[in-house]
């Protein structure tokens, strides 16, 4: 068959709802029914051309008062004939079909993307999660087996295919009364399935516990913000040199009211204004004696207490040191690893390099160096 690029998706939504005491299809997720909310999903999908919707005809006319171009089938007594029933009101022209469960309002649009790009090169696609719970098999009550955690994945929807591959299945094994979802079907009739690594938030409603967490994601917002910092300190003779709080060997240190860590100074200073919060003069006045000579990494633990209190997270920090002395390269690994353990933060995301004044001014003449810093923090936030 050739490759069209026309991509349907079959969103099967004709359950009854019995443990939520009514169709979890319409209810209410941030302001919307969660059915709305999966519509939504797929809109934001530019490979999807068609949205087949198979429910009950009172669902039909809710999807109505928001949707003007859906495809609608009626629903089946099983998931599967609810599936047959929507694959077949598919255009001929779509050469990938999903099929997706209607109560999987949260599905990632860009993981959509990749599992409808997959399964037109493959064939088939599902998205899943690795199981994080450790799995046992069991006989009555008594564990029989414990399963391989590392093996193990969690299928998701949407479960995309070539059309031709899930016809083929539908027509072979689509009496099957036993089948959990399309892709036992399809690897049933010899297509291997991929598996496209998903989130944990694309989670099926089935409960009202699934619920009030599909209602903390709609409501939260997440941002990316980039604060900017900036200190300067002169060296001084006999004082010791801390540089992003690790002690280096030197004959200078920085002159300050507290340890002079011009780089830990730079990166809160950062961090704060990322988060619209200020700096750490205000937090650490050095008019105030009693902090004399802190240890900046105690100026750190306070911005940190300020992330959290943002619900922010810092997922990366870049520091520049200019200084003439000392030189600075041979310590670039030890600065890392202290940022790292000093911000709770993963080496792979702290950058930190030096820069000389090429013998200009105060800096290149020994006597001070400065440092530039960007702090990048990701902010929830609710909406």
């Amino acid at each position: 068959m050739a490759k069209t690029g026309f991509s349907s998706v079959v969103i099967v939504a004709g359950g009854k709802g019995t443990r939520m005491g009514r169709p979890k299809q319409l209810l209410p997720l941030a302001g919307k029914p969660v059915l709305v909310r999966t519509v939504e999903a797929f809109q934001k999908c530019p490979s999807v051309q068609e949205i087949v919707v198979v429910t009950p005809p009172e669902n039909q006319a809710v999807l109505r008062n928001y949707f003007d171009d859906l495809i609608f089938a009626l629903p089946g007594d099983t998931r599967l004939a609810s599936v047959q029933n929507g694959v077949a009101c598919v255009k001929k022209t779509a050469d990938v079909v999903a099929v997706h469960d209607g109560a999987r309002p949260l599905v990632d649009p860009q993981a959509v993307q990749r599992c409808l790009a997959v399964a037109r090169e493959k064939g088939a696609a599902v998205l899943a999660v690795p199981v994080k719970d450790t799995i046992k098999e069991v006989a009555g009550t008594t564990v029989a087996h414990t399963l391989d955690r590392s093996r193990l994945w969690a299928a998701q929807t949407p479960q995309c295919y070539r059309r031709e591959i899930l016809l083929n299945a539908l027509e072979k094994f689509g009496h099957e009364q036993d089948a959990t979802d399309e892709s036992q079907l399809v690897e049933k009739a010899g297509t291997p399935v991929q598996i496209v690594e998903s989130d944990y938030k694309n989670n099926k409603i089935t409960t009202p516990e699934d619920l009030q967490i599909a209602e903390a994601f709609v409501n939260e917002e997440i941002i990316y913000r980039t604060g900017f910092g900036f200190d300067l300190h002169r060296l001084e003779p006999g004082r010791k040199l801390f540089i992003g709080g690790a002690e280096i060997a030197h004959t200078k240190g920085f002159l300050g009211h507290s340890d002079g860590d011009l780089v830990l100074h730079a990166l809160c200073d950062a961090v704060l204004g990322a988060l619209c919060a200020g700096e750490i003069g205000i937090l650490f006045p050095p008019t105030d004696p009693s902090i004399k000579g802190i240890d900046s990494k105690e100026i750190v633990k306070k911005v940190l207490e300020i992330v959290r209190a943002h619900s922010a997270q810092i997922v990366h920090l870049d520091a520049t040191l200019i200084t003439q002395e000392p030189k600075i390269k041979p310590h670039y690994e030890t600065v890392r690893k202290s940022l790292a353990n000093v911000f709770e933060i993963p080496l792979e995301d702290i950058s930190f390099k030096s820069k000389s004044h090429e013998g200009v001014g105060e800096i290149g003449r020994g006597e001070a160096a400065m440092c530039h810093a960007v702090a990048t923090l990701k902010i929830r936030r609710k909406k």
